[in-house]
Order: C-alpha cells, then sequence, then structure tokens
C-alpha cells in the first residue's frame, strides 16, 4: 500500500478494518433505515453507495496489510508446468519477482525489529504443533495418528508446516505485487553466471533457460559434468515438443553403447589446433612447462604428417604414433618419395642392406633399420620438406629420452582412448553398420541441434575434464571461423554476416574450466556464442585455474548474475559489494522533563514529548541476506546493474512416456549414479559408482530408436 509518510510501515495491525467495519455498517443502515439518519430512500441509497465505495477502498487497503503479514511467515505456491514457461522471441523468462530499491531494504530492516518480531516468526500455535510432531513420532496409535492431521498441507490447516526451502521468506515478502521478470534477449550474449551452493535451484533454473531456448528453435549446448537424468529428460521431452527430436544429441561418456560419437580434434581451422587441444590438457607450471611444449611440438608433428596422408586426426591416430613414430616415419617417407623421388627407395634398400649394430648410430640404437637407412639417405640427398624435417627431428632422439619427455603425454592419451570410451573419441567414419551418430560443431551450429554432453565426472573426473576442455576449445575455433566467414561458409548463397545464437550452459562449469574456456566468454559473443555458466563458488573458479587473477578475468566477462544461496561470504560479497548505500528512516521517541527553579511560581516543572524522525545509510543487501535465500529464489543483477529480487516457479512433475526406451534407461541409470555434491564422501556412493553397467542396458539401442532419438 502507498504511503505519503517519510516512515512506512506495514508490519501493523490493519487498522482499516474498523473503517471497513463503520462504512459497512452506514451502508446497511442507510439502506434499512434510512429515517434513522434524517434521509429518505432515494438519499438512503446514495449514501449506501458512498460508505459501500469508501469502505472497499479501505477493505483493499487493509488486504495489503493483511496480505503482507501472511507472506512474512509463508509466500503463496507458485507452481507451472513446462507448458505453460512463457517463450517470447525478444525476452528470457527468468520467473516472479521485483526490482529492489531503498523501500525494500527499509521494510526488510524493520523486519529484524524486536517490536515486529509477532508479524515474522511462526505463531506460538506453530511451534507447538511442530513439537507434538516431534513427540509423539512414535507413539501408540492412535496418538501417533496426530502429527499427520497437524502437517496436512492444504491452506485449512492453520498450522501446516511451511515448505521444506528454508531460509527467510521476509526477503522476498517485502514487495506484495510481483510481476514477470525477463531478461532481454539481447543481453544474453554478454554471458550469464549463476552461483549457488548445492541442492538450492541451479538445474532448475537451467530447465527454465534450456526449455525456452529449445522452443525457440535455437541452438542449445548442455554441458552436464555429473550427469542429471531429470535434465536430460527435460532437455529430450522439450526437443519432442518443439518437434526437434530429429536434432537431438546425446553425448555420454557413462553410457558409450547409446551414445553419439564426437572426435574432438578431427575438425579444425589450423593445424597446430590438434596439438594446443591435446597439450592444453597437461600441466604447465614450474618444471611441467618445457614438457608440455615438447608434447605440443610433437603432437603437431604427427598431426601435420597425418593431414598430409589424408587421414583424420583423432585420440588413436595420435597415441599409436606416440608410442611408435617410426611406422608414421616410413609411411609418410614413403607418400613423400612416390611424389618427389620415384627412385629414392632403390638407394634407401641398399643402404639398409649394409646397416647393422657396429654402424648404426648410437642415438639411432633401437629404431628399425628402414628408419636409419631413410634418415642417413635424406641426409645425403638434402631434400626439404617441413613435415618429413619434423619427423626426422623426433626420430633422431635417444629412445629412452624420447620415451622420458613424452612421459606426461601417454598417461593423458591412455584415459581417453581406453575401454569403450575410444569408440566415442576416435569413431571409424568407415564403419556404416553402427547405428550412433557422428558430430561435429559446425554441423550443430548449422542444423540448429540440440546437444546434451554427460561427461560422467563422478566416475573418472580428470577424463571429464579433459574432454570438456577438449570440447570448448574445438567450439572456440568454431566461433573463430563463423566470426570471419559467417555460419554458412562454403554453402551457396553463404554470407559472413550472418550469425544465430549459440546457447551453451556449462553447469558445474569450475569442473571444465581451462585456458580454453576464457576466449570463449572473451571473444565468443562476436560469433553469437551465449554462455551460461552455473557453478558454486567462487573460490571452485580460483581453485581450478590456480591463479586470481585468472579467476577474476573469467568473472569479469560475465555480464548478467543470478545469486542464488550461498554459504561463501565471499561470493556474496560479489553481489552486495556492486550496489550502492540506501537511507532507510527510523523513529524513536523522545520525551523530557525540566524542574523549575522558582519555589514561590505557579509551574514545577515542563516536559515534553516527540517523534524524531532519522535516516541511516546501510547497504542496499547484506551478504547474509544472500545467505538466507529460500530455496528456488535469487538476487538477479541484471540490464546494467539492475538489482531483481526473483523467485523460480517450482516444477510441476511431467511424465517421461514419450522418451525412448533407451533413454528412459539410461535416465533410470542416470538417476542411480548421480549423487550431489555433498555425498561424495558416501562409501554406498562408491560403491555404486563402482558398479559395473546392468545387463539390460547392453544393446537396448536398435537403429530405429537411435534414429528417432538423434535423426540422421
Amino acid at each position: 500500500m502507498t504511503q505519503n509518510h517519510a516512515v512506512e510501515t506495514m508490519l501493523r495491525p490493519a487498522v482499516e478494518l474498523y473503517s471497513v467495519a463503520a462504512c459497512f455498517s452506514a451502508a446497511v443502515l442507510c439502506v434499512a433505515a434510512p429515517w434513522s439518519l434524517a434521509l429518505d430512500s432515494t438519499l438512503g441509497i446514495g449514501a449506501a453507495l458512498a460508505c459501500a465505495s469508501l469502505g472497499a477502498v479501505r477493505l483493499k487497503q487493509a488486504s495489503i496489510v493483511l496480505r503482507y503479514r501472511r507472506q512474512m511467515r509463508r509466500l503463496p505456491r507458485y507452481v507451472m508446468t513446462s507448458r505453460e514457461i512463457p517463450v517470447s522471441n525478444h525476452r528470457l523468462f527468468v520467473g516472479r519477482g521485483f526490482r529492489w530499491d531503498q523501500r525494500h531494504t527499509h521494510r526488510l530492516m524493520q523486519t529484524y525489529r524486536p517490536e515486529f518480531r509477532k508479524y515474522v516468526e511462526p505463531s506460538q500455535l506453530y511451534q507447538m504443533a511442530r513439537r507434538i510432531e516431534t513427540r509423539l513420532e512414535f507413539a501408540p496409535f492412535p496418538f501417533s495418528q496426530l502429527p499427520r492431521l497437524t502437517g496436512w498441507d492444504n491452506a485449512f490447516n492453520p498450522v501446516r508446516p511451511l515448505p521444506p526451502v528454508g531460509g527467510l521468506p521476509r526477503l522476498h515478502a517485502v514487495e506484495p505485487a510481483e510481476v514477470d521478470v525477463t531478461l532481454p534477449l539481447a543481453e544474453r550474449v554478454g554471458h550469464t553466471l549463476v552461483l549457488g551452493t548445492t541442492r538450492v535451484g541451479k538445474t532448475r533454473l537451467a530447465e527454465l533457460f534450456i526449455t525456452q531456448d529449445i522452443r525457440r528453435g535455437e541452438v542449445c549446448i548442455v554441458f552436464d559434468p555429473k550427469g542429471d537424468a531429470e535434465l536430460l529428460k527435460r532437455m529430450y521431452v522439450e526437443a519432442k515438443r518443439a518437434g526437434r527430436e530429429g536434432e537431438f544429441y546425446v553425448f555420454h561418456l557413462g553410457q558409450p553403447s547409446i551414445s553419439a560419437r564426437y572426435n574432438a580434434i578431427g575438425r579444425f581451422g589450423r593445424i597446430t589446433e590438434v596439438a594446443s587441444r591435446i597439450a592444453g590438457q597437461l600441466s604447465g607450471e614450474g618444471n611441467s612447462a618445457a614438457f608440455r611444449e615438447f608434447a605440443w611440438r610433437f603432437v603437431n608433428i604427427i598431426a601435420r604428417a597425418l593431414v598430409e596422408l589424408g587421414q583424420r586426426p583423432d585420440y588413436l591416430l595420435i597415441q599409436r604414433h606416440v608410442i611408435n613414430i617410426d611406422a608414421l616415419f616410413i609411411e609418410y617417407a614413403a607418400h613423400f618419395f612416390a611424389r618427389h623421388e620415384p627412385k629414392a627407395w632403390e638407394a634407401i634398400v641398399q643402404i639398409e642392406a649394409r646397416l647393422n649394430e657396429k654402424n648404426i648410430p648410437r642415438h639411432m640404437m633401437g629404431r628399425e633399420k628402414r628408419v636409419v637407412a631413410i634418415e642417413q639417405y635424406l641426409s645425403q640427398a638434402r631434400l626439404y620438406d617441413p613435415v618429413l624435417d619434423g619427423l626426422r627431428s623426433a626420430v633422431r632422439y635417444d629412445r629412452t629420452y624420447f620415451d622420458k619427455i613424452v612421459a606426461s603425454l601417454l598417461p593423458l592419451l591412455e584415459k581417453l582412448t581406453t575401454g569403450d570410451i575410444a569408440q566415442l573419441l576416435a569413431p571409424d567414419y568407415m564403419d556404416l553398420e553402427d547405428p550412433r551418430p557422428i558430430f561435429d560443431w559446425m554441423q550443430v551450429i548449422r542444423k540448429r541441434a540440440v546437444v546434451y554432453v554427460g561427461l560422467d565426472a563422478l566416475s573418472d573426473s580428470e577424463v571429464a575434464s579433459a574432454v570438456g576442455n577438449s570440447m570448448f576449445s574445438d567450439l572456440v575455433s568454431v566461433a573463430g571461423h563463423i566470426y570471419k566467414f559467417g555460419v554458412d561458409d562454403g554453402l551457396p548463397g553463404a554470407s559472413a554476416d550472418k550469425k544465430i545464437p549459440i546457447n551453451v550452459h556449462a553447469d558445474e562449469f569450475n569442473e571444465l574450466m581451462g585456458d580454453e574456456f576464457i576466449p570463449m566468454i572473451n571473444k565468443g559473443g562476436g560469433a553469437g556464442i551465449q554462455v551460461t555458466a552455473y557453478t558454486q563458488t567462487l573460490s571452485d573458479i580460483e581453485a581450478r585455474i590456480g591463479n586470481r587473477a585468472k579467476a577474476g578475468q573469467v568473472i569479469g566477462n560475465f555480464n548478467n548474475l543470478f545469486m542464488l544461496r550461498v554459504r561463501e561470504t565471499a561470493t556474496a560479497e560479489l553481489l552486495t559489494k556492486q550496489l550502492p548505500k540506501v537511507d532507510v528512516y527510523a523513529t524513536s521517541v523522545m520525551s523530557a522533563a525540566t524542574d523549575s527553579s522558582d519555589p514561590h511560581g505557579n509551574t514545577a516543572f515542563t516536559s515534553n514529548t516527540q517523534d524524531r524522525v532519522t535516516t541511516t545509510s546501510v547497504p542496499m543487501i547484506e551478504p547474509a541476506h544472500v545467505v538466507a535465500l529460500p530455496k528456488g529464489q535469487a538476487f538477479a543483477l541484471i540490464e546494467g546493474g539492475q538489482l531483481w529480487k526473483i523467485r523460480m516457479p517450482l516444477p510441476a512433475p511431467d511424465p517421461d512416456e514419450i522418451m525412448p526406451k533407451d533413454l528412459q534407461a539410461m535416465a533410470g541409470y542416470m538417476r542411480k549414479r548421480y549423487f550431489a555434491a555433498i555425498d561424495w564422501w558416501s562409501p554406498m556412493a562408491a560403491q555404486d559408482q563402482n558398479a559395473d553397467l546392468p545387463d539390460d542396458l547392453q544393446g537396448l539401442a536398435s537403429p530405429a530408436s537411435q534414429q528417432e532419438r538423434t535423426g540422421p
């Protein structure tokens, strides 16, 4: 209710009800007995209407006060099914809320004053009901049924329990009039950061954003390190409803038998990107920097040779030639000599026939004789080829020394090529019998596809991080190509100015964080990439990168901030320190008495009482308020620093009958394997993570269901 006074007080008795009672009583009297007020019947009806109008106005004012007091303890239920989520081509729906200003800070400060405690804290009857439920939990029948009565979640129950969202409802109740909160789509290209501790609604907010992205027909790429079955289900259901199930891809490291396939190093703009994506996963701190640089050079040599031979690089080929560079050297030499020196093999065979242990150079010991013969021939022939020279420099290393300097590279390649994962990351393009599709980012963007990337970080965090970073690096490369040449480069009627929104949702993105992520958020906006990143705290980002300055660089690239409940004060201050201070009003009663010094006067003393209004400058919100947010609520700093208080709609259950059987089986298995971060230490969790894949999942995906799920 709007008030014209300096100090607004809404936590008070609804005194307007007295006026309402008086007005409606007068209206009844004017109609029933107008003679008692010296009125005739016509004037009585007019007076009754006037009194009823005044009573209606006062009743509306009273209802605002009553609703304000009621919401201080319990907010109205806000539930929405996925079908009811509004979708706009201009704005992104977030939830319901209000723009926070000085009035709300003033109202919030009032709730902490002792005289208003009875309006904010639960009533004595409510507290007594909860104590009775605790004591009668194991009581004999029929007393054990009483908690079911007091815990009945119905509006007619005066002591029904509060919803299990925790926090302080008063943070949102300070504004009775809510509106739909939306974010202009043009602001999303500045990227969005969502911070919140475990199980407070980050995934629900992600579902809201992803649902709208899918229904708008935009590119939607979701990185999910944990493997959330509900998120996978929501994405497929929304793709099905939007008629985009043919554009839906599922890549899951934990379910290789029914996952799409992806070659992280198979597509590149420059050949050096292959080495950067692999060597970028190695440590570059301290003495490891030199080994990392050698690994980069060695992988680059192999990648260049493979491309010259007409082979697409993948992890298996890189690993094979890292272990045995001799075979690649011989193969490329044959390719080179066939084009430039057809008679070279005659001389090489003669050199090879004369080789023995005595005349083989010491640094070439352990190499194949054919390798030694080729190297000696090239030394005499003085032929120049950059790729061949790179391979020559690699085979010249002493075999023992060479194995030592690639020791950091081999473990990474082993992780990425062991077991069934090798089939996902190094797909066989010539195997036409495999129904699992192969995708790359340019194909995904051109098709406006929906991609779910489950990295199964709970099972193997290192492999998940390596694959995620490689995907990010690949996506940055594609973004650079789109920025220069456009999406349809190479196609008829291509235009370099054509840009389409590419929505990237990175859940738990601190686990995927690397040097590859920084250029994506720093420069990817020019190509249409819109990143929405979700994590718990700022410390997670800093711990992952290992550098405070780089962590600040990452945070500085996010223009929109959604802050759910956090447990770290430094994280909360990321929001609160960006807000100005405001003046709040307070009233104080002051009284004084002065004795008279004249014993013969008629006045013994004088007294005065006054109400004084003072102002105090306080922060708009404190970190303690962010820590006390209920689940599903957030403070948002959007549209150039505007502070909004938001609550997201609770999801109504949706059946998953329309999901294919293979995805239903995957979702069920993911539910069993999913654990929140607070339960990672649980022995039962560790035991379940090591369980084998159920037999009913093997071979479950038929070509027909794969075609239905992923499209051609």
